[in-house]
């Protein structure tokens, strides 16, 4: 799916239609800036930070299931942290070597589905279940979803970055 730019000038049927575009179209072009890449660049990091496309698709993958899923419906989640090399936050981003980058791809793809689901079944000023994961009181689901649109633009940026210093095509 090849999600449309989510323009202001088109209709939506609601806040949470124009949240789930923003989501949807940043996911597809993270996607689609990975697979523009070929195997060696996914897998190289060409920042000081250490950082593999891969890795940052990965790392996607679990901020959504962190976030809608484990934090937000307090699911239990077997691997909440499962783009760390440990689960804890002060780790990098981990893809191992004999993972396949289409299905990493796919993973993400899939997550969103689920996150999809997720949003559908609440309403945006439902407020998240509590637990251990906040650090306050639980926000709501619009809240969490303006995170998540945040944290896909700014690693778009990074990834388009990487792109141009791959000699890739850059931009939306």
């Amino acid at each position: 799916m090849e999600a449309e730019f989510p323009s202001p000038s088109l209709p939506a049927d609601s806040r949470a239609d124009v949240l789930i575009r923003y989501l949807d179209y940043f996911r597809d072009r993270v996607i689609a800036k990975t697979e523009g890449l070929d195997e060696a660049e996914r897998r190289r990091s060409r920042l000081s930070s250490g950082w593999t496309p891969i890795e940052l698709v990965k790392h996607l993958t679990f901020v959504e299931l962190r976030w809608l899923e484990w934090t937000f419906e307090g699911r239990e989640v077997d691997a909440p942290w499962g783009d760390r090399l440990h689960h804890e936050r002060d780790q990098p981003w981990h893809v191992a070597p004999d993972e396949a980058t289409e299905d990493v791809i796919a993973a993400l793809a899939t997550q969103g589905a689920r996150s999809r689901a997720v949003i559908a079944a609440h309403d945006l000023a439902d407020v998240g279940r509590p637990g251990p994961h906040w650090r306050g009181a639980p926000a709501t689901l619009e809240r969490v979803l303006l995170h998540l649109i945040q944290e896909y633009a700014r690693h778009l940026g990074h990834l388009d970055i990487v792109a141009e210093l791959a000699g890739e095509p850059v931009g939306e």
